[in-house]
């Protein structure tokens, strides 16, 4: 799935040759790359580990980021992937209904489903509706200068350092792009939240309840996934780098769930130790000052890593590169039949209405993924039974008045990528 790395790269002193140069081949870094693409800018993707393949993972498509998706050109392709269960709904680990939801209502209310992706689908669809040869793979890249008005950006990558108009950091939570662009920032905090995902190729039994189970400081997920492959994700409060003592993380979520209410045991037993992935949850709870700075712009975790229980993590960095691209000027088409492609204009003057158009919205969004957290957080009794109860309740209020509530995330509609087009 990997691609192979392009030919010959731009000599440094010529930055139109790489107009623009995108750090990170996550899902943000390659729907940057495609809009930016579906825009007219030449660019290239350099993403340092050695394949794109991921393993172990899932993860929900919202209403809003299929409208982004379908405004990068491969939201059908998605659509026609995706799972969509009639019914889900929040559960106790004793199997006790606190809310069931239709999803036919989302659709209802906001014109869309929300859909479950495996990760591998959702990157391999971004990647082949990029040209190819468009990712470097076992290329990792360093920003050394975020350039200005009057100067390129420079970057480090293993062929030589290059020159660009435009610098896109889509380098994940740990971003070294970030740090260097904002130095005093304290960077991302442990969220006191450990996560443990895998996929179940066809389990014995497909499972008729799903959704989510929240525990005492815990909590479990259970998703369909195309070809009868099922996601399982768990969370709970640990010690941030705390690991199985005898590193079988398997065994940890047995241990940890396998009381928890059917389907969830039986399908922890029928997984394959190997492919069970465990990660601490860090998030950005410090707003940045701005996504940009020079001619750089951050993208996804980069800019606003956020913790998973709102679903929105992907969904964002998507909304992300689809309003960055929107952002910039057009392409200047050629004028003469001697000029044998469009000439990228200069992006820097749009980077401001970037981060004016995603700060506010990413940052309510973090806020609001935090707020929930606390809520899977509670862990005595009569904070349980408190909870519990709460969400019993709003399970039974008409489902308008819960989608009202999503409404802010989910009615989020894309700017139109203009294509360029030759006179």
């Amino acid at each position: 799935m990997s691609p192979s790395p392009h030919s010959s790269p731009a000599a440094p002193g010529t930055p139109a040759a790489r107009p623009a140069i995108v750090l990170g081949g996550g899902i943000g870094g390659l729907a940057a790359a495609l809009a930016l693409h579906r825009r007219g800018f030449p660019v290239t993707v350099h993403e340092r580990t050695a394949s794109l393949e991921p393993v172990g993972a899932g993860l929900a498509l919202a209403p809003n980021a299929l409208r982004a998706l379908d405004a990068l050109g491969v939201g059908a392709r998605l659509r026609a992937l995706a799972v969509r269960h009639p019914a889900v709904g929040l559960r106790q680990p004793s199997g006790r209904w606190l809310a069931r939801t239709d999803s036919d209502a989302v659709q209802r209310h906001f014109g869309e489903p929300v859909l479950a992706v495996a990760r591998a689908e959702l990157i391999a669809a971004l990647l082949e509706a990029l040209p190819p040869g468009t990712v470097r793979t076992g290329s990792p890249a360093t920003l050394l200068d975020t350039g200005d008005a009057l100067a390129p950006a420079l970057v480090e990558a293993p062929d030589g350092r290059h020159e660009a108009r435009l610098v896109v950091a889509a380098d994940g939570i740990r971003s070294a792009t970030r740090a260097h662009l904002f130095p005093s920032h304290p960077g991302p905090r442990y969220s006191g939240f450990t996560t443990w995902r895998t996929v179940i190729d066809h389990p014995e039994h497909p499972p008729a309840a799903v959704g989510e189970i929240w525990g005492r400081g815990a909590l479990a997920g259970i998703v369909p996934l195309a070809a009868g492959r099922v996601y399982v994700y768990a969370a709970a409060l640990a010690p941030a780098g705390q690991r199985a003592a005898d590193g079988d993380e398997h065994a940890e979520m047995l241990r940890r769930y396998g009381s928890w209410c059917s389907p969830l045991p039986e399908l922890l037993r029928c997984s394959e130790p190997a492919r069970v992935l465990r990660n601490d949850v860090w998030a950005l709870t410090d707003p940045l000052p701005a996504f940009h700075r020079g001619r750089v712009a951050l993208l996804g975790d980069a800019a606003h890593a956020m913790s998973p229980f709102q679903g929105q993590g992907a969904c964002q960095a998507i909304e992300d590169a689809v309003v960055l691209a929107a952002a910039l000027p057009d392409p200047i088409p050629p004028t003469t039949p001697s000029t044998p492609a469009f000439t990228p204009p200069d992006p820097i003057e749009a980077l401001p209405e970037y981060s004016a158009a995603r700060l506010p919205r990413t940052s309510r969004i973090v806020a609001g993924s935090h707020t929930v957290g606390r809520l899977v957080a509670v862990r005595s009794r009569p904070g349980v039974l408190l909870r519990d109860g709460a969400l019993a309740f709003a399970g039974r209020l008409p489902a308008r008045v819960l989608l009202d509530r999503s409404a802010p995330t989910y009615a989020w509609q894309p700017p139109t990528l203009r294509t360029p087009s030759a006179r």
